[in-house]
């Protein structure tokens, strides 16, 4: 008998239709031979110190995997509070604060799936930014209501438009979260804190949404999560992926006032976070794990400012668009006119990773991104070599 299984009516036709969130690594896939300078990992390596000894990590890793994992992860909250606490501050962060998960993108899902009703509810974005609030919203059938940054005029300042989102958060009562990106990708641009401010106090029945991924690029103690004691409605997102370096480890979290971290903790699968990972997250944010997450970013700044110099004699290279907050670059690649061009961009882009083995990302069909490359710090080696192809690519485009 034929079975009358029919997925497209049985599958939410919002799922149906995903448009998912793609990477570079999609197109071009990781053989262990190209330079991935794609993603916005930490080059460097993971910040564990190296006084660990293997027997140390072992028995880390090993004891005690035949029970689950803490569910409430306590011991690692309070390292995490320890890490961003701001001594001046009334309230202190602790563990009450926190909701930790698989990477900052399950907080991403929780948060829409605990403030949003499907097919009613709305979100907002301020484009160009991080792409997995717009998924996130899709599998979750939230509508996304787009308050671009500034990008208009011949500087574009990459800024959130504050009176633009004021306004269209009084006039759509619909919208229950606001995701706001700083330092912000693509842009690297950390986002003022009083802009931010004025929209901590409009009086508005919703949630803003920091993601902090890249903060500890920016500079020292720009973190705003200490915040969310002085803001009922503020939630603070942030990683270990970028600056720690320890992206396979899928560890994110997210600081909240304690009454919507306790939301989210209750909504999430009980033992989301493995010993595995939190056993390695807390060996990245003690003392001698911040010191080396410490030296390496510090080596990422110095090829930063440096790859900023050395970018800027190439003939075909224009503007750095948004800041130099991040682990990445945004960078115009120009026609043979001096214009910004996405078809040239696609063309190094594509020649950067399928012939000189570098994998960059092409940024050009983004929001005020007209022509641009997204180019994540590697090593010195790194980078010279990217600095090389991308002077043989220009000669033979």
């Amino acid at each position: 008998m034929a079975s009358e299984f029919n997925l497209g009516a049985c599958a939410r036709p919002n799922i149906l239709a995903l448009r998912p969130y793609r990477c570079a690594r999609d197109d071009y896939k990781d053989d262990g031979k190209n330079t991935l300078l794609d993603a916005n990992e930490n080059s460097y390596g993971p910040s564990l110190p190296s006084d660990t000894s293997d027997h140390e990590l072992e028995q880390s890793f090993l004891a005690g995997l035949n029970r689950y994992p803490d569910p409430h992860q306590t011991e690692l909250k309070q390292l995490l509070c320890s890490l961003r606490q701001n001594p001046s501050a009334t309230n202190p962060l602790t563990p009450a604060n926190l909701f930790v998960g698989v990477g900052s993108d399950e907080a991403i899902d929780g948060i829409i799936r605990c403030f949003c009703v499907p097919g009613v509810d709305k979100i907002l974005i301020c484009p160009p930014t991080y792409g997995m609030y717009a998924v996130a919203a899709q599998i979750n059938d939230i509508d996304v209501v787009h308050v671009p940054l500034d990008v208009e005029g011949q500087c574009p300042s990459f800024e959130i438009q504050s009176s633009l989102i004021r306004e269209t958060l009084q006039n759509d009562p619909r919208i229950k979260l606001a995701f706001i990106c700083s330092p912000g990708n693509p842009s690297g641009k950390l986002v003022d804190s009083e802009r931010l401010r004025r929209l901590l106090d409009l009086n508005w029945n919703g949630i803003i949404v920091l993601d902090e991924a890249y903060i500890d690029f920016a500079s020292d103690n720009a973190s705003l999560a200490h915040w969310v004691n002085e803001y009922p409605n503020l939630v603070v997102m942030q990683t270990l992926s970028k600056a720690f370096g320890m992206a396979g480890i899928r560890l994110g979290f997210a600081f909240a006032p304690a009454e919507i971290a306790r939301l989210l903790n209750n909504l999430k699968a009980p033992y989301n976070v493995s010993s595995v990972t939190s056993a390695l997250a807390k060996q990245a944010v003690s003392q001698s794990g911040l010191k080396v997450m410490k030296q390496h970013r510090n080596l990422i700044l110095e090829q930063r400012n440096w790859l900023v110099d050395q970018l800027a004699q190439i003939k075909r290279i224009g503007r750095f668009m948004g800041g130099h907050d991040a682990n990445f670059l945004l960078v115009e690649i120009l026609d043979g006119s001096g214009v910004p061009d996405n078809l040239t961009a696609k063309k190094a882009y594509t020649r950067l990773a399928e012939i000189k083995g570098i994998i960059v990302r092409y940024r050009g069909d983004e929001l005020g991104c007209q022509g641009c490359l997204r180019i994540t710090i590697g090593t010195e080696r790194e980078n010279a070599k990217l600095l090389a192809r991308l002077e043989e690519v220009f000669r033979e485009i």
